[in-house]
């Protein structure tokens, strides 16, 4: 009876640490196109990265991942963009923070005449990501 309760308790313990995680998520899955990845890069460094930069620092969003995968059949993206808020209150407000710090940055940073969507397609966008402990 004793190992029952104390797995019970510590089953209880684990449940609520795991909602007690108030972080959320956006994740976008993005195909290069046409072999432009030197484009693509630099748009999301010069643009995308900057932007989170400058949203972590005034504590618009916890944190973020720029990655690059490798593309497969199965999987025919080449690129992961995951933006995490801290809570429900960042995540509600992201389009007021991204447009103040849009309008903060300046003009979109391209490496030639190429437009974003002449190098890259969003093929995914999965918003309300939450975090387990």
């Amino acid at each position: 009876m004793k190992v029952l309760t104390l797995f019970f308790v510590l089953f209880m313990f684990d449940a609520a640490t795991a909602q007690s995680d108030t972080r959320i998520s956006t994740i976008e899955f993005v195909q290069i196109l046409d072999d432009n990845k030197e484009e693509a890069l630099f748009y999301y460094q010069n643009n995308w990265k900057v932007l989170r930069e400058m949203a972590v620092k005034k504590s618009y969003i916890d944190s973020f991942e720029l990655l690059e995968v490798e593309f497969t059949e199965d999987q025919p993206y080449h690129i992961i963009l995951m933006t995490t808020f801290a809570n429900k209150d960042q995540f509600e407000k992201r389009e007021e923070y991204f447009e103040e710090l849009i309008k903060a940055k300046g003009p979109l940073r391209l490496l030639n005449e190429k437009k974003p969507g002449e190098f890259r397609k969003n093929l995914y966008l999965k918003e309300r990501v939450m975090h387990l402990n």
